[in-house]
């Protein structure tokens, strides 16, 4: 098994904490589908396709959104450690195989903003718990759009009573499509319940509570326990879907970047958020919701924003099952 190794100028330590930062990320059912190359020159990120989901993910696209948000997560760690990362997404055959590749482009001192990210790095939860009925003001909301136009991205606000009766059909819809799929149940059961040791998936501690059907918002049951009187699920949750401007590995990248910057922004104001990403994993609803978006803009995740209970965190597959050998690479 490889060993991490020193890279960017960083001794072992330091990259190992930047690796098992990156490792924060979200993905679907947490799988964790992403791996890394340390060289000392740069730290190659790569897909882990025998981490796919074949029926919840065919196109691998939430597989590169949740790469896009590690990457992100290990930008803000090296600004930690007072390296700015020279990112190349796409590199081709610079690096076989890879999504992206971080270089070291300097030194640089975190600002407050940045050292808020940080901070909310290992604070971020996915939060399938109800939420309160209180709002999110505008200020804040702001802050969360702000953040996608940080990466490149757009965050479009489900806003006007038409828009989130629309989008509640769009989610209702691609939850039933994947409700009849016997492929998409069985990757989630696999994935969830009680799995002792598991390094990876969504336990019962993090799974919120199972969904009834008086809930307005369709939710995945990711075998949660029974509901506890009066925990009904918020009516009126904001609503949020992170968008890139075009379609493709590229856009996929930047979305994941976008998302993860959002998701710690809100995670630093004292919001919490969970996804809803069944319109966007049903390739006919998705099209229905970009057609809905205006056509411009991509929609790559939805999210359901607002003021919860702190969760636990999720099980995470140690660094070293991370790595990739450093003999193998092309360039």
């Amino acid at each position: 098994m490889p060993e991490v190794t020193e890279a960017l100028g960083l001794p072992a330590e330091q990259v190992e904490a930047t690796l098992h930062a990156a490792s924060l990320a979200p993905s679907v059912h947490n799988t964790q589908p992403w791996r890394f190359r340390v060289l000392e020159d740069r730290i190659e990120l790569h897909p882990d396709h025998d981490r796919m989901l074949p029926a919840t993910d065919p196109e691998e696209r939430e597989l590169r959104l949740s790469c896009g948000a590690a990457l992100f997560n290990l930008r803000v760690a090296l600004h930690g450690f007072g390296v700015r990362p020279l990112v190349t997404l796409l590199p081709g055959k610079d690096a076989q195989g890879a999504l992206a590749t971080v270089r070291r482009g300097g030194t640089v001192r975190a600002d407050d903003e940045m050292r808020d990210l940080l901070k909310a790095v290992p604070a971020r939860r996915t939060n399938r718990r109800p939420f309160f009925e209180s709002g999110v003001d505008g200020r804040h909301r702001h802050a969360l759009v702000r953040a996608a136009e940080l990466e490149r991205s757009w965050l479009h606000v489900v806003d006007t009573r038409q828009e989130v009766a629309r989008m509640k059909e769009f989610v209702r819809r691609a939850h039933g499509i994947q409700q009849q799929d016997p492929g998409v149940l069985a990757e989630l059961r696999s994935f969830t319940g009680h799995r002792p040791d598991a390094t990876d998936g969504v336990p019962p501690s993090s799974a919120g509570f199972r969904p009834e059907a008086q809930d307005e918002w369709m939710f995945r049951d990711f075998q949660a326990g029974a509901r506890p009187d009066g925990k009904d699920y918020e009516s009126n949750p904001l609503v949020v879907v992170v968008c890139s401007f075009y379609d493709g590995q590229l856009g996929e990248l930047q979305a994941g970047q976008a998302m993860q910057r959002v998701l710690l922004t809100a995670t630093s104001i004292g919001l919490s958020a969970s996804f809803m990403s069944q319109p966007v994993e049903v390739r006919a609803v998705r099209e229905e919701l970009r057609r809905a978006l205006g056509g411009m803009l991509v929609p790559q995740t939805v999210l359901r924003v607002g003021y919860s209970t702190p969760v636990p965190a999720t099980p995470r597959r140690p660094v070293t099952e991370l790595l990739m050998e450093p003999t193998n690479s092309t360039s």
